[in-house]
Parts: structure tokens; sequence; C-alpha cells
């Protein structure tokens, strides 16, 4: 090993298929380990935590329950409404939005299981299982390969010596002027040279038959990286899917949330709406309901067109323009504010059209002979 790192030593070289296997293996190993850390920050992103989690596992001992940051913010409201009055409209504001942040501490700690047994878990055992296989097969590898790259230097430096000490001993000596114990001498080198190639030859078969299996062993363990990435393929989509699932929910807890406080609001500051007149996020177009969900659209204000009763009438006797009908899929259940507004179930074709004059986000929307304002963001036009 120290003649080779000076370049003193001849190197048995492996294939380059070898040398592929060796540096996916190599990359799945350095990646792996990235992606494990960094998703351990993403669902733990306090250090402290993650290194006493840490600690819990080597000494096999159960992690003990966290409290997740919404559900402490939801006990600190709920207590700050007990302390500022339940009954009042901020204390009865803050007991809706502890519970709803109550609900999604607990999503999020949904998530963080999920995806700690399906992703993490599996990434982990490679790393701590697998590829520990794969380094102590490679080590044995390269210990065999310098025994082998030993008895080859070992072999040619017998011959070497052999063929000098045939060379003296192939000249005739002059028994007159050269002493015969000299001629014996290099007849009885050359024969223990002879014998040390043979033994030479010997070892150099054995430590090449070691190297041969060895190298077998290893390229097996190494083929095996595909069949890690495939497993790790299948626990990244259950990764995508508990993501997507943890959205969802927090989608549905925060529109709930939503729907209370603009009731709510509407009744403690008449005239007044709950966001913004532009939208919060630009319509849906796919049909996939996993980016329907994941996709995130908040029901923009519009200033109402006419008081409740008047907008009713007024809807009824409006006939649908001649041209400029579309058909549209609801993409999401719709509870109607007001009888100016059309109930919706997801799922559902409906007929829309626009009125002038109306608030761009909002359509009048036709089911049967029923006929109301629906909002932009909850449909999917069709045609």
């Amino acid at each position: 090993f120290t003649e080779e790192k000076f370049g003193q030593a001849e190197k048995t070289e492996l294939d380059a298929h070898f040398e592929n296997l060796l540096a996916r293996a190599d990359s799945t190993k350095n990646w792996t380990e990235k992606i494990l850390r960094q998703t351990e920050v993403l669902l733990q992103p306090n250090p402290s935590a993650r290194v006493e989690e840490f600690l819990y596992e080597k000494l096999d001992r159960k992690v003990p329950s966290r409290v997740t940051n919404g559900e402490l913010l939801a006990q600190y409201m709920a207590e700050a409404a007990n302390e500022l009055g339940p009954t009042t409209p901020y204390g009865k504001t803050l007991i809706k939005v502890s519970e709803a942040e109550k609900r999604l501490g607990a999503a999020e700690r949904d998530f963080i299981h999920t995806a700690s047994v399906s992703f993490l878990t599996p990434l982990r055992n490679f790393l701590e299982g697998d590829w520990k296989t794969i380094s102590k097969e490679r080590r044995l590898l390269q210990n065999r390969r310098l025994d082998l790259d030993a008895c080859k230097a070992r072999l040619k430096r017998a011959k070497a010596a052999e063929a000098k000490a045939t060379c003296e001993g192939d000249t005739v000596p002059d028994f007159q002027e050269t002493r015969p114990r000299n001629y014996i001498l290099s007849a009885s080198a050359s024969a223990l040279w002879n014998d040390e190639v043979d033994k030479a030859e010997q070892e150099l078969r054995v430590a090449q038959t070691e190297f041969d299996r060895q190298a077998e062993v290893t390229r097996l363990l190494l083929e095996g990286i595909s069949s890690t990435h495939v497993n790790h393929l299948r626990c990244l989509h259950e990764f995508v899917k508990s993501q997507t699932t943890y959205y969802a929910q927090c989608y549905r807890h925060m529109l709930d949330l939503q729907k209370q406080l603009g009731s709510s609001q509407g009744a403690i500051f008449p005239g007044t709406f709950v966001g913004t007149t532009e939208p919060a996020s630009p319509p849906l177009s796919s049909t996939s309901p996993t980016t329907t969900a994941a996709t995130m659209p908040v029901v923009p204000s519009v200033a109402s067109l006419a008081p409740p009763g008047e907008a009713a009438l007024c809807l009824e006797e409006v006939a649908p323009p001649a041209s400029g009908t579309r058909k549209a899929r609801v993409l999401y259940d719709y509870e109607a504010a007001d009888s100016s507004e059309l109930a919706l179930l997801a799922d559902e074709l409906i007929t829309v059209y626009s009125l002038p004059g109306m608030d761009p986000d909002w359509l009048i929307g036709e089911r049967g002979n029923k006929k109301g304002k629906v909002p932009v963001t909850y449909l999917e036009l069709l045609s």
C-alpha cells in the first residue's frame, strides 16, 4: 500500500463496469445522507430537538412526545381567551383560531410520524445496514487486491533473481584458475531461486483466487443498488402522498376557519368583508385531486351588487346571454353565504356566465332552475 502511494508498485486495476458500480454506490450513499438530513430538518427545524431524538434512538429508548408549534400556539390562544374574556368578540375569535391551530398541530404530528416511518426509516436502514455491508466487503476486496499485488511483486523479484543466478551458473569454470567452490555456490543459489519462484507462483494463484471470489461478492452487492433505488422510489411516492394529505388537511381546516371568521366578522363589523378584492391564487385548471388539494385558493371577497333580497330578485329576472355561457366543473364544496349565492358540490357540472359590471372574481352559475353567484376559484371552466 505504501509503495502504491509513492508510485513504486504496480496496482491491479478493476474493470470499467466495476468502477462504474463503485461510483454509483458512492453517489447513492452521499445523496441519501443529504436527503435524509434535510428531510429531518424539514420535519424538525429545531436542532436541539433533533440531537435529543438522535440520542434517544442510540440509547434504544422511546422518544418522548413533543408538542408541535401549532398546538403550543393553540394553547396560548386558549389561555389568552380565558383570561381576556371568552364571551368578548376578541375572546371568541381567539378560541376559534386556537381550535383550528390545534387541528393543524395534530395534522402536523401525523405527517411527521407518517413521513418518518415511510420515508426516513428506509433511508436510515440503507445507510446503517446495506451500506455498512458494502463498505465491509469493499475493504476486504482492497486487502485481497493488496495481497495479490504483493504476490505479483514477489514473483517478479524471484524471477529476476533466478535469471541472474542462471546466467552466472551457465559459465563453465576453469578449475585451474577458478575455485570449484564458487561454481558449486552459484549452482546452489540457482536451485534456491527456482524453489522461490515455484513458491511465489503458488501464492499468486491462491491470492488471485481469493481476489476473484471477493470481487464477485462485492459486485453482487453493488448491483443490488438498483433494488435500493426502486425501494427509495416507492418510499418517495409515500412521502409525497403523506405531504399532500397534510397540506390538504391544513387547507380544509383554514378554509373552515375563514368561513367562521367571515360570518362573525360580518356580524361585528357590518359592511366589511373577509380578505382582499384580489384573488389569493390563480384559478385552478388541473383536474388532478392531488393538485387541487395542494393548491389552496382563498375565496376572494366581493362587493355585493345589491342587498341580498334585491340581488336574488335581480338574478331571477336576468336571462343568460345568447352567447358566452360555459360549462364548469366544481372543484370544492361551497356553502352559500346568502340567498344571492349558489351552493356548490364538488365534481358537479354547472353553467356559468358573466354579467356586465360584475366583479371578475365571481360568475353567475345555473343548476336546473337555481341561479346564483359562484366564486371563480372554485371552478374549472370546461368549454
